[in-house]
This record gives C-alpha cells, structure tokens and sequence, in this order.
C-alpha cells in the first residue's frame, strides 16, 4: 500500500509527521508512507528543511494521498500549474486533508457537496470555494475525509489504517504509539472517532 504525504514549504510538522509515521507502523503488511512534495526539498512553517522521499506526481500512482496543511496553502491552492501536476482518482484512491489541506482538496475538486472538516483560520477560504465546513475533528464520504485541527493528522491516519488494513491493523500502530498508562483509551477515543465514516465490514 503506497501512501502519499503531500508536503509543501511552509508545511505543519504535525500534519506530515504523525501521518508518516503511524501509517509506516504497517510496514510489515507492505505499506509504505512516504513525503511526497513539488521539489527536492522542502521547509516546514517551523523552519525544519526535510528531503522528499517522493515527487508530487507519486500521488498520482499512489494508494492514498494525505494533504498536510501549510502557511503557504493559499498561495498554493492559486498556482494551477502546481495543482495541474496533480491527476488524482477517488474511484481508486483514498484521499485525506486537514486543515488547509481541505482547501486544495476543494480547488482540486475532491469535496463536491460533502461537508468538509478545517481549521479557524483556513474556513473562510473553504467557505469561499463553496464547501460547507463542520465543527468537528473529522467527517469522511466513502474514499474522502477531511480532519480540523493540527493533532487530527491521528484521525485521518487511523481511517486510512482502518479502511483499508482493518480495525486490527489500525488498533494495533495506534496502540504502539499511544502514551503508556492510557494505551487502551487513548486507541478506543481515536477509533471511535472514525467508526462510523467506516465503510460496513
């Protein structure tokens, strides 16, 4: 299972990391997570330069493409050329954003009328671009979800592990990665999180 974090200048840390790095908890079953970004290398909202593992058009052939969120996602979401790179497919993809991630899923034209999750700061532009935004930390339709909130990277990497590895799978990276001592209700609140935006078993 390939699976794209799209990470661009200006990136949050929390949204490409936590992703990247619960998902390749699975590494045993054959996932892979991988950053995936426009040029070589790219420098996080925090200053943080990290080499990419993949270029943008990876997406394009990957299983599951995940929008991070950024400083520079405005700009981004206005340059077609750079949104051009990228053709991607619903039918065959799961494809995931948070925050100012949903706003380039919105110019992508990935929302359609579903509601969609973001940030404060992020809303107005997602409301511009004619997506209904919810209070909520995540809310997914069939192959889309969308996540609000720096820390709900953990929402949409469960989904992710969970539709398509399975509740166990998810459960399991979840739970090594959850803090000791709250292990089993740490695991319990995120799955219950995403539960009912699963597709039936």
């Amino acid at each position: 299972m390939k699976v794209a974090v799209l990470t661009f200048d200006g990136f949050n840390e929390l949204d490409s990391f936590i992703a990247l790095g619960l998902i390749n908890r699975l590494f045993a079953q054959g996932w892979s997570a991988a950053i995936t970004s426009p040029s070589a290398q790219v420098t996080s909202m925090n200053g943080v330069t990290v080499t990419a593992q993949q270029p943008l058009e990876f997406a394009n052939e990957a299983d599951v493409v995940l929008f991070g969120s950024g400083i520079h996602t405005r700009a981004i979401a206005n340059d077609r050329v750079l949104l051009d790179r990228l053709q991607l497919d619903p039918v065959r993809q799961l494809i995931g954003g948070q925050c100012s991630g949903t706003l380039l899923m919105a110019r992508l034209g990935l929302l359609a009328d579903m509601p969609a999750c973001t940030d404060s700061t992020t809303k107005p532009w997602v409301v511009e671009a004619g997506v209904r935004v919810v209070e909520e930390p995540f809310h997914a339709r069939g192959p889309i979800a969308t996540a609000g909130g720096c820390l709900a990277s953990q929402y949409l990497a469960a989904w992710v592990m969970a539709t398509r590895a399975g509740l166990d799978a998810a459960r399991s990276a979840l739970h090594y990665a959850a803090p000791v001592g709250e292990k089993d209700a740490y695991v319990e609140r995120v799955l219950g999180v995403i539960k009912p935006f699963l597709p039936p078993a």
